[in-house]
């Protein structure tokens, strides 16, 4: 009964952190609009987030300590990777640089294959054709050439590669609980946008004083909510579940996010591009599908 429960609140946070990063956009776009443009309202989202863990980090201070280099390099990654995640909504279409991003199952079975050296499944070779032609008829919709178009396209790529290689090593590593993973994740996406801001837009020296209260607001609500709580409930929450379904819960995130853009931003999407969009979720799908193995039933 009690795992029963766990199971049902596990599922129930992963659907909501699902919802909840499918709505992720507003906010970021919000502070772009207030006077952060660039990855300058990124930055102050995740070091809200690190600052608002970072008594976390002090009370557990020990634990840190002792955790496996490695596996805070994999969860501070990790964190970088969705600041170019987060930075593409300033310069690309939602529903693109979602698709884009959850294109991580083909570059997760490859660098499992090629650098790791993990056996792959016929199903993972499967996900990663499927996952190919999906992405070639996305960003192929309008005749163009299939290659990413503009930064935020470009960054979304780049993020779906980078947290790829976050979660390799973070499976290869494991040991970092939930509270201190959050805090790691924040502090190493602070690292990444303070190293990636001055980069694509100049710091905004014009900043109204009345932004101020409005610019603070926004960055804290997100940092704590989605970068914060959402997070550390996710990082509870799968481990108690069935891979399959965590990758099935959280595809709500690309359904949230497409309509709510359709209906607040006008950004809909195209016949060919809704296609594309769903061979990437099918290859999201067969990567997490479960394989029987000779001589009994295993999750792949």
């Amino acid at each position: 009964m009690q795992t029963d429960r766990h199971t049902a609140l596990a599922s129930l946070i992963v659907i909501v952190t699902g919802t909840l990063w499918g709505l992720y956009w507003l906010p970021v776009r919000r502070l772009a609009e207030l006077a952060l443009p660039g990855a300058w309202g990124t930055l102050a989202i995740v070091a809200a987030a690190a600052l608002l863990l970072a008594p976390v980090a002090i009370a557990r201070r020990d634990r840190l300590g002792r955790a496996d280099p490695l596996a805070l390099g994999a969860v501070a990654l990790g964190g970088a990777a969705f600041v170019l995640y987060s930075v593409g909504f300033v310069y690309g279409r939602v529903a693109i640089i979602i698709l884009l991003f959850f294109l991580t199952p083909v570059w997760s079975t490859l660098i499992g294959r090629f650098l790791m050296g993990w056996s792959v499944p016929r199903l993972r070779l499967a996900a990663i054709a499927v996952g190919l032609v999906g992405l070639a008829v996305m960003l192929g919709a309008d005749g163009a050439v299939p290659v990413p178009r503009g930064a935020g396209e470009w960054l979304a790529l780049l993020s779906g590669l980078l947290w790829s290689v976050a979660t390799t090593g973070m499976r290869a590593r494991p040991g970092l609980a939930p509270p201190e993973a959050a805090f790691v994740f924040a502090a190493g996406a602070t690292l990444g946008a303070l190293a990636l801001a001055p980069m694509l837009e100049p710091w905004p020296s014009g900043l109204p004083v009345a932004a101020l209260g409005p610019v603070l607001g926004w960055a804290t609500l997100a940092g704590g909510l989605w970068w914060g709580l959402s997070m550390a409930g996710l990082m509870w929450a799968t481990p108690r579940l069935d891979p399959a379904r965590v990758g099935i819960l959280l595809m709500a995130e690309v359904l949230v996010g497409a309509v709510s853009a359709a209906l607040i931003a006008d950004e809909a999407l195209g016949p060919l591009e809704i296609v594309g969009g769903i061979l990437v979720l099918a290859a999201g799908l067969l990567e997490v599908w479960p394989i029987r193995r000779r001589g009994g039933a295993a999750p792949g």
